[in-house]
């Protein structure tokens, strides 16, 4: 087992098992995205029944039914998002056709895994609203408090406090870097940004950012001493 060294606390992220369900708004891909490289490297094309998630693996299928009008389509996870409060997934427009809602622009869906493939998709889960941990599932971590310097390279921000291991254990195994996790309050929410590092000069982040960009679309580098 990895250990964990975190700033503050553990964030959790964890990937959305075969038949459990999610609920929440969807919404769908505008004209403008056509043939625009999605975070798989696939193009999106409207006429394809595909989505973004913000953790399922691509490749997973997912069944999605508008419980406005119980209309369902099948679509396949190939992009991240959508990065809206309240929003679940984004779906092709070709999809959202099916959905029956390209007039309202928005829909409450309920999302249920039909094909979770082998869960080896090309990025791994970000976070979820709901959470599953398998049972007798045991991780070690440590947990100490931080003063970090130099620079960092920041994987996303989340809500979630469950399962955290999971993705570190991965990222660790992968990278072979420490993960931190920083601890912000916004207008009284708090939010855990996962860091990897750290680094002790901006060229060498940046050339971590570089190999991990297309993985983790939305990364940044972060400078520790401007935090």
């Amino acid at each position: 087992m990895k250990k964990v060294v975190l700033l503050i606390l553990l964030v959790g992220l964890f990937n959305l098992a075969q038949g459990q369900t999610q609920t929440g708004k969807a919404s769908f891909y505008a004209d403008k995205f056509e043939g625009r490289q999605t975070a798989s490297s696939e193009k999106y094309r409207h006429s394809k029944l595909t989505a973004a998630h913000k953790t399922l693996p691509f490749g997973t299928i997912v069944k999605v039914t508008n419980l406005s009008n119980e209309l369902s389509v099948e679509v396949t996870i190939n992009d991240r998002g959508p990065y809206v409060d309240g929003r679940v997934i984004d779906v092709s427009k070709s999809a959202a056709e099916k959905l029956g809602f390209i007039n309202q622009g928005l829909a409450d869906v309920k999302i249920e895994v039909t094909n979770a493939g082998d869960g080896k998709g090309k990025n791994q889960p970000v976070t979820i609203d709901h959470v599953a941990v398998e049972e007798k599932e045991f991780y070690e971590f440590e947990i100490e408090r931080l003063l970090p310097k130099g620079f960092g390279v920041q994987i996303g921000t989340y809500q979630e406090l469950v399962n955290l291991m999971r993705l570190s254990e991965n990222l660790k195994n992968s990278y072979q870097k420490k993960v931190t996790v920083q601890v912000k309050v916004i207008n009284g929410v708090k939010y855990y940004s996962l860091i990897l590092g750290p680094f002790t000069t901006r060229p060498k982040a940046e050339d971590f950012h570089l190999e991990i960009k297309k993985k983790f679309p939305y990364s940044f580098i972060v400078d520790y001493s401007r935090l």
